[in-house]
């Protein structure tokens, strides 16, 4: 990848090493590319989340853009999804979201959507990198020919709810649904698309304030979620993120239900259906040993890529599978989008736990969940720490030491985070015990070489 792009767009803390003249010179490098695609003025649609740095950031990509003789289409606060769906349902030369996902508030970032309303191509992105690197100066336009900013799009924020009801054929009649929007984007689309169906469906962390966004709350906290479901005697606890392209759910007891889990669920109903294309579920390095169970009982293939939902995606349109994921709770179903979105895979799974008549437990009881530790180390954002790690022929042989002491009951996965400052650790073994104590000493083993 390049020096701005990660995995996942641009990413930044914001004030820090992710500016609004960074965000200026993004804009003007991302109109001056799609001008040159185009031969002709190009548009683009732009959304972003509650933070309180995405006001400025957009302010700040709208005049790039508009610098450069690009028109504007903004959205305001949206998930991330409805940006690829707009984009092609505008015919817009590309969209821009404005978002860190399920990062704390102080980050923010910027990721580009082809018009097509996937992500862009590593050839187009090293090309608008390049012109943001360079520091040479792009071609202003004057008079006329200055980009426009289109008004009056509260409408397209209607048409992504209207898509995304449109993607079930169930009402939901019957089900009784906490839904928690962890103070992002999904509070300005989340309650008026679960109005629309006859399940009883109330909220939770839906009032952004600019700073709460993801603080103790959504997919990345289902703490307050699962309490609330088992004191309130919900069905089932849906759970976003910030930008609400991923979703996890807690069942009735406060259970958890990953991405691993989901995945389970609607791709055995899709195989049922004759839906499940491939009969294949693509997956990542990450997901639970329990899927790979699963996917045997059930005679359905597992493919597992790289971690992160551009690999998952990549793979899946390669081959016409039809579902595929991360365990974090991205899921793809390419017969319905472009990308991950977390209303629609909400809603898949719901219809399913409609149809079957079961608690949302003993849905998910045919995927097993073995003991899985995650542990976060810390590395300096300069300087070439995590590559340099990741590329240590002592961490290589730390990892092959504990991997031979699990004695091939569980595995280990050492990783560098494509969007934080982190090395993640991750450790599946028989009992808790085991996978704790095989994930500090791995982590313990890093924090001592990191300097």
């Amino acid at each position: 990848m390049g020096k701005l792009f990660g995995t996942d767009g641009i990413r930044g803390v914001v004030g820090e090493n992710l500016t609004a003249d960074l965000a200026f010179r993004v804009g003007q490098a991302v109109g001056t590319v799609l001008m040159e695609e185009k031969g002709s003025r190009p548009t683009v649609v732009i959304g972003k989340d509650t933070r309180i740095s995405s006001d400025m950031l957009e302010s700040a990509l709208m005049a790039g853009i508009c610098s450069v003789g690009g028109d504007v289409k903004p959205v305001g606060t949206i998930p991330t999804p409805a940006v690829a769906y707009l984009a092609m349902q505008e015919k817009a030369d590309a969209g821009i979201v404005i978002s860190a996902s399920h990062n704390p508030y102080e980050h923010n970032g910027i990721k580009v959507f082809s018009g097509q309303g996937y992500k862009l191509s590593d050839e187009v992105e090293a090309r608008i990198e390049e012109k943001i690197l360079s520091h040479a100066p792009m071609k202003l336009r004057t008079r006329e020919e200055i980009g426009r900013r289109h008004h009056g799009m509260r409408q397209l924020k209607r048409d992504y709810i209207d898509f995304v009801a449109s993607t079930i054929e169930s009402d939901l009649a019957g089900l009784h649904i906490l839904c928690d929007c962890a103070n992002g984007a999904a509070s300005a689309t989340a309650p008026e698309l679960f109005g629309r169906f006859k399940a009883h469906t109330d909220f939770i962390h839906r009032d952004p304030d600019g700073v709460n966004i993801n603080s103790r709350c959504g997919s990345t906290h289902l703490r307050d979620l699962a309490a609330a479901v088992v004191k309130g005697r919900y069905d089932v606890g849906v759970a976003f993120d910030g930008d609400a392209d991923r979703c996890l759910l807690v069942d009735e007891q406060g259970g958890e239900i990953d991405g691993d889990k989901v995945m389970a669920v609607c791709a055995l109903d899709m195989k049922r259906r004759g839906k499940l294309d491939g009969n294949t579920i693509v997956a990542t390095v990450m997901s639970n040993l329990g899927l790979h169970e699963f996917c045997r009982e059930n005679g359905i293939d597992l493919r597992c890529t790289n971690v992160g939902d551009r690999n998952v995606l990549e793979e899946m349109l390669k081959y016409g599978f039809r579902i595929g994921g991360e365990q974090s709770g991205h899921t793809i179903f390419t017969e319905l989008e472009t990308t991950g979105d977390g209303e629609v895979t909400a809603l898949q799974f719901l219809q399913v736990l409609a149809r079957s008549g079961k608690k949302a437990s003993e849905l998910t009881a045919v995927c097993a969940a073995y003991p899985q530790v995650l542990l976060n180390v810390e590395v300096p954002h300069s300087g070439g720490v995590k590559e340099r790690m990741m590329a240590s022929p002592e961490l290589k042989a730390a990892v092959e030491r504990e991997e031979a002491a699990l004695g091939g009951a569980g595995r280990v996965l050492v990783r560098a985070s494509g969007t934080e400052a982190l090395i993640r650790v991750m450790v599946e073994a028989k009992t808790t015990e085991k996978a704790e104590s095989v994930a500090k000493v791995l982590a313990d083993f890093i924090k001592t070489q990191k300097n």
